[in-house]
């Protein structure tokens, strides 16, 4: 086994790929595949998935109890955090080496703000923080399509904030279930010039494979993948449940299930 960090995983010539759990099934799934693909990985948990599981203590102690204990490298990373309080659960002692606060949704200055005062925290605690700057689709009423980071602004809030990495609006969405989205990796060039910290892409499960290989070359350094997982799973939990309507015992589906996992995330390390 290896525990990694984020940072420093993110920081390697190749960058990497970040993963979200939202059951165990994901993070063995997840782990299952960086071992066939010989790849590290990000195992990252998103708010949302903490206010599912109504509060992310176990499901973080239990990926790190897996990480502890599997032959995939791996880190773990809280994502899109808003709730200032959720942010205890970024300790060492639940594996968290990294924390992505999201206060896109807020007005520039106060974005700038409360970013600089979180980092600082954050950092003092020994934590890798990300941020991001330039709504992301796909999260309702709180990220509007078609926005694109600014070089100059995104500089502007590096400096500003002191983060270690950036999350940046380029053309990908949040939620899609087809490889259908078009970045803007010349904007991605323009930001990696600008900015001098590594840039993230999110909603990267909508981005054609091709793409995602350009994206990188141009300058992201951390993948995040989610939705792909979620239909992986849930086709196969369907598939299963229709060829035997008898079916009761969870475990013959959802082994399937991570299976399913697994194959997305092995085929998309290797590809990349």
């Amino acid at each position: 086994m290896t525990a990694a960090s984020t940072g420093d995983l993110v920081a390697s010539g190749e960058g990497v790929v970040a993963f979200n759990v939202i059951t165990l099934e994901h993070a063995e799934g997840i782990l299952l595949g960086a071992v066939r693909a010989g790849r590290p990985v990000v195992l990252q948990v998103s708010e949302n998935a903490i206010r599912y599981h109504s509060g992310g203590a176990p499901l973080l102690s239990a990926c790190a109890a897996l990480v502890a204990t599997h032959d995939a490298t791996a880190s773990m990373h809280l994502d899109h955090v808003v709730d200032q309080a959720l942010l205890d659960l970024a300790v060492p002692v639940l594996g968290v080496s990294s924390v992505m606060y999201d206060g896109s949704e807020l007005p520039y200055a106060e974005n700038v703000e409360r970013t600089q005062q979180l980092t600082r925290m954050l950092h003092d605690r020994g934590l890798w923080v990300e941020a991001e700057l330039g709504a992301i689709g796909g999260k309702g009423g709180a990220h509007a399509p078609g926005v694109r980071t600014d070089p100059g602004e995104a500089a502007d809030f590096v400096a500003a904030t002191g983060v270690d990495a950036l999350a940046v609006a380029v053309g990908s969405t949040h939620a899609m279930t087809e490889q259908t989205a078009t970045l803007d990796c010349d904007l991605i060039t323009r930001l990696a010039a600008a900015v001098p910290v590594p840039l993230v892409l999110h909603g990267s499960s909508g981005v054609p494979v091709a793409q995602l290989k350009e994206a990188r070359a141009a300058g992201i350094r951390k993948v995040n993948v989610g939705t792909a997982l979620n239909v992986a799973f849930t086709t196969e939990v369907r598939a299963s449940l229709d060829a035997d309507t008898k079916l009761t015992d969870p475990r013959k589906y959802l082994s399937r299930a991570r299976d399913a996992v697994a194959d997305v995330v092995e085929e998309l390390l290797t590809a990349l």
